[in-house]
């Protein structure tokens, strides 16, 4: 496999790992606060977002897939 798209891959799993280590966090934090309206909040995973990173990897298949639509 390419090194970079392997450093890629890598780099979205830490970032997913942080950012749901941080939802977590606020999870239980505003359970602790107020469990009534705990559920009520809305998730959001702010600077951890991996949106960005769909889609960068250019190699074969990915280019097949496009050329199907």
């Amino acid at each position: 496999m390419n090194d970079d798209k392997r450093r890629q891959r890598q780099l979205k799993r830490d970032l997913k790992k942080a950012g749901n280590r941080t939802r977590r966090q606020r999870l239980k934090r505003s359970l602790e606060e107020n469990p009534a309206e705990a559920h009520f909040e809305e998730e959001s995973v702010g600077r951890y977002s991996t949106e960005p990173l769909n889609g960068q990897d250019s190699d074969s298949t990915r280019r097949r897939d496009a050329e199907e639509s």
